[in-house]
């Protein structure tokens, strides 16, 4: 390892020290941090709708519900990263002055431009690796399409779920997450017109 990118790799502890101190969140991969951009109204909006709808599904249950200023810890077999999930669903909580979660039993990304290619490869084989991770949602931006990778005996398999009115059934929490809700408030742009020419 050259003496530059020594100096440039953080800690565990060093990173999680100067997450409580920034004012922009930072995502950590073994010792390299990359500062998270801004998102869009929109993409808030949905995120926004996806924690409501499940925090209301989840009221007196022992499953709580994070939003995007909670840290996931994913502890690979060669480093140790840290993300920060647009909302997810934990079951056995970390101590409260942990800064992180260890164990999300689902883990919600809103899709964009600049980070589909990460959600859709790079956070997904990671959050993968969680033992206790059960469902991993991404969700559209631009049309009311959620794919859902949920834990088979036979690994993840991938579910798309499409239209307003489709329910998206998780019984792995025992509630379900209607796309009615998700994408409530959201005005999505008209399909082009191709026979008119």
């Amino acid at each position: 390892m050259s003496a530059a990118k020594k100096l440039n790799s953080l800690t565990v502890d060093e990173y999680l020290a100067g997450e409580m101190a920034s004012e922009t969140k930072h995502e950590y991969l073994g010792g390299i941090v990359h500062a998270m951009a801004g998102a869009s109204n929109r993409h808030n909006l949905i995120e926004s709708n996806t924690l409501v709808t499940l925090s209301n599904g989840l009221r007196g249950k022992p499953c709580g519900v994070w939003n995007s200023n909670t840290k996931i810890r994913v502890q690979l077999p060669t480093q140790t990263r840290f993300y920060y999930p647009d909302t997810s669903v934990v079951c056995q909580e970390n101590p409260d002055d942990d800064t992180y979660q260890d164990l999300p039993v689902v883990i919600v990304e809103v899709l964009s431009k600049s980070t589909r290619r990460t959600d859709e490869v790079e956070k997904q084989e990671a959050y993968q690796t969680i033992p206790s991770l059960r469902v991993y949602l991404l969700v559209e931006q631009e049309s009311a399409e959620v794919t859902v990778y949920r834990r088979t005996e036979e690994g993840f398999e991938k579910e798309v779920y499409t239209g307003i009115d489709a329910t998206i059934p998780l019984a792995e929490i025992d509630t379900e997450l209607a796309l009615l809700n998700i994408y409530d408030g959201v005005t999505f742009s008209p399909e082009p017109d191709h026979t008119l020419r």
